[in-house]
């Protein structure tokens, strides 16, 4: 799918290439006053669902619930600091390697994650995550379309995949722009232009929601810095994200005494951002050695927490299987500190991964015992639970992943999960209607109504099971039509 995106979107560059070469000489019509609403309010409604199905079907998402919780509890903690602390925002961690964050309507938020691993601390990250804010807030989006009522979901989802795709064939940050600017029917309504004002006064209102969520002020200035010297050190053009929010002369300057006239409110000091990236590192790494280098360099140099580096080196270890040498980073963290919560899902990911599924059962149902709200460890539990067929196990794990997606429906890898131990547990309907809904997050809709109409075949469906599939059929449908009836 994704080379198949990249090919349309190199198509699409020619294309509208020429076009907005004409368009640029051209002066932009006077806007007048705008509304703020981008997409009809249904769309707006369901946009940001719609999106993350399509970075799923994708493969784009990052889904490991230890990073995603991070991002968003970082994004709500600024957002409640903002002129609309009530505005419904969503965070995503989209996996690609170029420096790039955007904002989208809706109150979309995408970090890549090259963006997150290039950052040295979380004011940094939450200073690109505030200036995104700031461009929603401050309607730039809206104020950059025309006609905005006219712009239809599945068109955006259809332009902003194009434009990831061209980064992701190298076909550039300034062909990705160009789709966004003239692309996929766009070229008159989707004008999102990056002007200097615009993003003077994302920096004015970043820095001061940085300061008021108790982030450093400075972190915003000092990832502009970090990346200027990032561009210097390959030796090739901008970054994406500095192309997409071009820096002026003065720009750090002014972003950096902008700060110094700020002081954090009640001042963040945790080592939880390094934890998270380390975590990140290891689970996108294509090459564990690099990773593992890194790691090292970091524990050698001293640059980052040693914890927080011994952390993603064991994680790295588990996944190459080097388990004698991860047992000992993982006995180093629980000596440090044993009554840490992600070292004893360490431990309990070690002990599994040795073979060890009892002691690792008995560290983990301990943990869901006193943690029982906590998604790191419910999602840990219920996988360990069904590492191996087991019917007793199976019928544990469905009960606890039920119980979890009564409070996060959205969560494909353990709504798939469900499906298994509903299966292996002897509950076939309930497992079917889990792979249904499974379907429906990877944005095969079309998928999960057929999966569900076979289970209304069945002849031992009671009236309660019949008329819960049946109701989940009408929302698909309805919501089949409202995409257009595509079969995706």
């Amino acid at each position: 799918m994704k080379r198949l995106l990249a090919q349309l979107a190199l198509i699409t560059v020619i294309v509208s290439l020429a076009g907005l070469a004409g368009a640029q000489s051209q002066k932009l019509p006077d806007m007048g006053s705008t509304s703020t609403r981008v997409l009809s309010p249904e769309d707006e409604r369901t946009f940001p669902e719609d999106f993350e199905r399509f970075l799923r079907a994708n493969r784009l998402l990052i889904e490991d619930p230890m990073i995603r919780s991070y991002f968003e509890d970082m994004g709500y903690r600024l957002v409640s600091h903002s002129s609309r602390p009530s505005a419904g925002f969503h965070f995503f961690i989209i996996n690609e390697p170029s420096i790039n964050a955007f904002a989208a309507p809706a109150g979309v938020i995408g970090l890549h994650t090259g963006l997150i691993l290039t950052a040295h601390d979380e004011s940094e990250v939450a200073g690109v995550v505030a200036h995104e804010i700031a461009h929603v807030t401050q309607d730039h989006l809206a104020r950059g379309m025309e006609q905005a009522q006219q712009v239809s979901v599945p068109t955006l989802l259809a332009t902003i995949g194009l434009a990831l795709a061209a980064g992701a064939a190298g076909a550039g940050a300034d062909a990705g722009q160009a789709i966004l600017m003239s692309g996929m029917g766009l070229a008159q309504q989707f004008q999102i232009t990056h002007t200097r004002q615009n993003e003077a006064e994302a920096d004015r209102i970043g820095i001061g929601l940085l300061a008021a969520a108790g982030y450093d002020p400075h972190g915003m200035a000092r990832f502009f810095e970090r990346l200027n010297t990032h561009m210097r050190a390959m030796g090739q053009g901008p970054p994406e994200y500095l192309r997409t929010h071009p820096l002026t002369v003065n720009r750090i300057a002014e972003a950096r005494d902008r700060a110094e006239n700020l002081k954090p409110r009640g001042g963040r000091e945790s080592d939880e951002f390094h934890y998270v990236q380390s975590r990140l590192r290891a689970l996108v790494s294509r090459q564990h050695e690099q990773a593992e280098q890194f790691f090292r360099a970091r524990i050698n140099d001293g640059t980052r927490p040693e914890a927080a580096m011994r952390y993603g080196l064991a994680l790295t270890l588990i996944r190459e299987r080097r388990l004698d040498e991860a047992g000992e980073q993982v006995e180093w963290l629980l000596e440090s500190n044993p009554d840490r919560q992600i070292y004893q899902l360490l431990e309990a990911d070690w002990l599994l991964a040795s073979g060890e599924l009892d002691q690792s059962l008995a560290r983990l149902e301990a943990l869901y015992d006193k943690y029982s709200g906590s998604r790191l460890v419910t999602v840990q539990y219920a996988e360990a639970l069904m590492h191996e067929r087991d019917t007793d196990k199976a019928t544990r794990a469905a009960s606890i992943l039920r119980r979890h997606l009564r409070r996060h429906p959205g969560d494909l890898p353990m709504t798939e999960l469900l499906a298994r131990a509903a299966d292996r547990a002897g509950e076939p309907v309930r497992a079917t209607e889990a792979l249904a809904e499974s379907y429906y997050l990877r944005g095969g809709i079309y998928e999960a109504i057929e999966q569900l109409e076979r289970v209304t075949q069945r002849d031992d469906l009671d009236y309660y099971q019949r008329a819960r599939v049946t109701a989940r059929i009408d929302e698909l449908r309805a919501e089949q039509v409202r995409l257009g009836g595509r079969r995706h």
